[in-house]
């Protein structure tokens, strides 16, 4: 008994040994090493995956993407006019007009993960996405988590309030006041680090925090300008008191961090359909019966290059 014992052992190291010679032969991806890793770090019973495993990213290469035939990216889907999910069921904004032109000239099919402000570098690490296109403005911070492309739009902070009384100035809300934000965006950080005496009534998505709004709850909203702009003009009684809050910043596609040849296509493409003027076109398709012509060359990167 056991001598059987000691050779079953025995044959399941040697195989072990093999899989892991097979492995390192065919050089395995970023997403099945993560995999082994995982895997042989529960073998031994009472034992904790390591460190280096549990950081360890996920993410998929330019080649393997193309091999796939399928790109995953993240997109709001509660959004408009940048991401959002129209009267027909399908995916639509200003966005996924670009998502679509990325699948486009990648030759490969699109599958568009709904995602939100607070889950999406975490969707990226964990390889959910390849790439995330969800109105992610830059920030140094996230730029420790993620890789930015080249810019595709500007941005800087707003906040809308209710008409018969407008929130000019932050300095005016009382101490029993709220402001509504969104769970992992810039305004949240923003009014975090440089107004800590407001308080913030906090959502997870866009459409709970733009019904909380509406049904009265807070006294203003703090979000990005151009998201704010559009809810004033799409929705009678509010005003935007504040229309520029804090720095300006861009917009962004992110991708893991360390997935260069993925950052690399993507800079070579924005910079390309640039050319064209893609996204002043993709402006015009998607945002300006919201903003209106005045916005255009405001909002737009075009090519990558900030004005």
């Amino acid at each position: 008994m056991k001598k059987n014992y000691l050779t079953k052992i025995g044959t399941l190291l040697t195989a072990t040994a093999l899989l892991g010679a097979t492995l390192a032969g065919c050089g395995a991806s970023k997403t099945e090493t993560a995999d082994l890793n995982s895997t042989g770090a529960d073998i031994e019973e009472g034992t904790e995956k390591s460190d280096a495993a549990e950081a360890d990213t996920v993410y998929r290469t330019l080649d393997e993407i193309k091999e796939s035939g399928t790109i995953n990216i993240g997109v709001f889907s509660d959004k408009s006019p940048f991401g959002y999910v129209d009267e027909n069921g399908e995916y639509a904004g200003y966005d996924v007009y670009f998502a679509e032109k990325i699948g486009e000239d990648l030759g490969v099919k699109i599958n568009y993960v709904s995602t939100e402000a607070a889950n999406r570098i975490e969707y990226l690490q964990t390889g959910k996405v390849d790439i995330i296109l969800a109105n992610f403005t830059v920030t140094e911070e996230r730029a420790q988590e993620v890789d930015f492309a080249l810019p595709y739009m500007n941005v800087a902070l707003g906040v809308v309030s209710p008409s018969d009384s407008v929130v000019e100035s932050l300095d005016a809300v009382g101490a029993d006041d709220q402001i509504i934000v969104i769970s992992g965006t810039t305004a949240e950080t923003y009014l975090e680090k440089n107004y800590p005496d407001i308080k913030l009534q906090k959502y997870d998505a866009y459409a709970e925090a733009k019904t909380a709004f509406e049904n009265g709850n807070g006294v203003a909203w703090a979000n990005d300008n151009t998201e704010v702009i559009a809810f004033s003009l799409e929705n009678e009684g509010y005003t935007v008191g504040i229309p520029s809050l804090g720095d300006a910043d861009t917009i962004a596609p992110a991708v893991t961090k360390g997935n260069d040849t993925l950052l690399t296509w993507l800079n070579e493409e924005i910079e390309t359909i640039g050319e064209d003027n893609f996204f002043h076109k993709d402006y015009e398709e998607t945002l300006l019966d919201t903003y209106g012509a005045d916005y255009e060359n405001t909002l737009v990167v075009e090519g990558g290059k900030v004005q």
